[in-house]
């Protein structure tokens, strides 16, 4: 219990350190739309599919916050993301490029001035519901799945049902060097349940109506 106390107070320090320097560093949309020419071949076509480690859907990142996209690619940068595609990609950037990127993708498709629409989340069956209770999903990612507590934490609703499923193993993923997440607050969520029950989680997120959207790029350069 030391042990798990001790990793995961580790975890809450570094990241409160990462989101204060990230705070000190102002993104640009405009500027962040000069710097996607890497990100538009994978997430600006609608459908597109990666192969590694199996094949899925790139997630939807149009939409998303940008405390949360500027975590993510700082954690392919450090290597606690493994991906090797998306860890070559973010070790290029710099923190300004980061948080312009952050910047363009969470404005990336949202009318100016407008709120997320109140939303009716949809009802989980009573066994997806039990799942959901387990590791009490809701509680970070926000009661339907597109207000999280903290912006630095994903909205999940509406989200590739494969690309979910591919992530949420990911956190299970030990003494791998090319495949796994090292989050430890996730990591002990998602070991309470088995491959089967996090497809369940997947397909239920997905179903639910969120803020994500692929945008299809106009063109390429």
């Amino acid at each position: 219990m030391i042990k798990l106390f001790t990793t995961l107070f580790a975890v809450a320090v570094s990241f409160v350190t990462v989101s204060a320097h990230s705070q000190d560093i102002k993104g640009d949309v405009k500027a962040g739309e000069t710097k996607n020419a890497m990100c538009i071949g994978c997430h600006g076509i609608k459908g597109y599919q990666a192969s590694f480690p199996e094949v899925y859907k790139v997630p939807m990142i149009s939409g998303q916050s940008a405390k949360y996209i500027a975590s993510a690619l700082h954690a392919y940068q450090k290597g606690e993301r493994k991906h090797p595609t998306m860890r070559g990609i973010a070790e290029s950037l710099s923190d300004q490029d980061i948080a312009d990127l952050a910047a363009y993708y969470s404005s990336h498709g949202v009318a100016e001035g407008a709120a997320s629409a109140a939303r009716t989340v949809k009802t989980p069956s009573p066994a997806v519901a039990a799942l959901l209770g387990k590791a009490n999903c809701a509680a970070c990612h926000g009661p339907d799945f597109s207000k999280p507590i903290d912006p630095g934490y994903p909205k999940v609703g509406g989200q590739h049902a494969d690309y979910l499923f591919v992530a949420l193993k990911a956190y299970k993923m030990e003494n791998n060097p090319k495949v796994g997440r090292g989050n430890a607050i996730m990591a002990g969520m998602v070991k309470q349940y088995t491959h089967a029950e996090l497809k369940q989680l997947a397909n239920y997120l997905a179903s639910v109506e969120g803020d994500l959207k692929v945008i299809p790029q106009a063109k390429f350069r």
